[in-house]
């Protein structure tokens, strides 16, 4: 079981201020934690036991670098289609 003076320790070392009703209720509750890992740390589980899925067929799909599309190919077709251009550059309304 947790002590009062532990609680409050946990508390100066993580620079918290507990009420003393808090430090009851943390004294229940961190027992009880306390008392749930020790029943963890008590299950006799063998490596064995354990599921250890295998790694072996398990790989990186990977794709070539590349572009996808050849560079400037629509460069001509929205030159066409914009309202305002000058050379081969789109003109814009200034935003700022």
């Amino acid at each position: 079981m947790i002590e009062i003076k532990d609680i409050e320790k946990l508390a100066e070392l993580s620079r918290l201020e507990i009420q003393q009703e808090e430090k009851v209720t943390l004294q229940k509750d961190l027992g009880a934690i306390l008392d749930f890992i020790g029943q963890i740390e008590e299950a006799n589980i063998k490596s064995d036991d354990l599921e250890v899925k295998d790694t072996a067929l398990v790989h990186n799909v990977l794709r070539e670098d590349g572009a996808t599309h050849e560079s400037g190919i629509f460069t001509d077709v929205l030159l066409a289609e914009a309202p305002h251009k000058e050379d081969n550059y789109l003109k814009v309304k200034k935003i700022l």
